[in-house]
């Protein structure tokens, strides 16, 4: 029962692909999310409590109370209760989907209507009438070099959980409404949606998306320009916007689960619909698939948009670095390595990349830069880095990251 309730929601499998997804690989897709969905189903009584023994301050505990695993077209998520009856989630969590199943901490579940939405970012509010915690809500603003924790869905314990701290890494810059709040803060998949609290337990942002330890919330004000954005008047262009969401999502499951060179109306597709969501996240799964496919003048035009909406997001500036490495620009690669270099001193994949664009266009100062940290952060690294400096050999036809 509990399987074909979500079925009826989430609807990630059977549905009709404009790129053909192979049958096993869809096969597989939908095992893995009724596995997911079943880890939180059962036991029920385990679904929404704080993961005992809490190791972050008793007041982000405590405040972990108002966050909750949902399932949507992600088989796994959470969701922020921000007042009585309304929550707070990703739009990528639910893509087009109306409704989403709520894990509530007496172990029930149950379903919220998804509220429509013209907003461009990556946010949609739920509606869950009387739907109450206790807890109360105390909201703040990140700010640079503060310790924040994220907490969200833990689906290997079926329990919501603090995750381990980092720090607040960035905050966005004047002029980009859309940026986001970048930290160091542990997360993992599951965790989109989910809460980003301070040390005083106040909230300050949404978890949205990150890796490698670069991780990026929306921050809580914009919740306010969410709702403003919200309600029964908003349903065409939400579902406009949810279906570009799903569209993509798909397009890039698709390519992801074939061995094929992509088509050229295949790479139109998934560019148009990744483009249509308006996501910096969905703009860069994009642009690293097209990428991995040598379509490098439409994956360095989705890194391009990606760091128009945000100039701080160092994962897009990364794969923007080692896409123009691959087309070997390394004129025009300079600049964002410079700048990743002061945000990712001891990043070994950075340091490598600098060294050999330094050298190949040009900037002595820059590949110096690289090899002395390279020689403090990676010692072992040194023979191959100083042979490389002393003589470097031409670039590789057709480019390539370094290795």
């Amino acid at each position: 029962m509990m399987i074909e309730r979500v079925r009826k929601i989430d609807r990630p499998c059977g549905i009709r692909h404009r790129i053909p997804m192979s049958q096993g690989f869809q096969m597989i897709r939908c095992a893995l999310i009724s596995l997911i969905v079943l880890a939180f189903a059962w036991p029920p009584a385990q679904a929404q409590r704080p993961a005992p023994g809490c190791k972050a301050p008793t007041v982000v505990c405590q405040a972990s109370a108002r966050v909750f695993a949902i399932s949507s077209y992600d088989p796994v998520g959470s969701a922020v209760l921000i007042e009585p009856g309304l929550l707070v989630t990703n739009r990528h969590v639910v893509a087009d989907n109306p409704r989403v199943q709520v894990f509530l901490s007496d172990g029930s579940q149950r379903i919220a209507d998804v509220v429509p939405t013209s907003y461009p970012g990556d946010l949609v509010l739920l509606r869950l009438e009387g739907m109450v915690v206790q807890q109360p809500l105390i909201l703040g603003t990140a700010e640079v070099d503060q310790q924040v924790y994220a907490v969200g869905a833990d689906v290997g314990r079926g329990a919501i959980r603090a995750y381990l701290p980092g720090r607040v890494v960035a905050v966005p810059p004047e002029g980009k409404p859309l940026a986001r709040v970048h930290h160091s803060a542990r997360s993992q998949p599951g965790n989109s949606g989910g809460a980003l609290f301070a040390r005083d337990g106040s909230l300050v942002a949404i978890i949205a998306s990150g890796g490698e330890g670069r991780n990026e919330a929306i921050p809580i004000a914009e919740i306010d320009k969410l709702k403003t954005q919200s309600g029964p008047d908003q349903a065409l262009p939400s579902a406009r916007i949810g279906l570009a969401y799903r569209k993509c999502s798909e397009a890039l499951d698709a390519v992801r689960g074939g061995n094929q060179h992509m088509a050229p109306s295949n790479v139109d597709f998934l560019y148009k619909q990744c483009l249509a969501t308006g996501n910096r996240q969905l703009y860069d799964d994009a642009g690293r698939t097209l990428g991995r496919q040598q379509f490098l003048d439409q994956a360095l035009d989705l890194f391009e948009k990606s760091l128009d909406q945000d100039p701080n997001g160092l994962n897009t500036r990364l794969s923007m670095a080692i896409s123009l490495h691959v087309a070997q620009r390394y004129e025009d690669e300079i600049p964002h390595l410079r700048s990743l270099i002061d945000a990712l001193p001891t990043d070994p994949q950075v340091l490598r990349l600098a060294i050999q664009a330094g050298k190949w266009g040009g900037d002595d100062i820059l590949a110096q830069k690289a090899y002395a940290l390279l020689l403090e952060h990676h010692p072992q690294l040194k023979p191959v880095a100083e042979r490389f400096m002393q003589q470097p050999p031409p670039p590789r036809r057709g480019g390539g990251a370094p290795k």
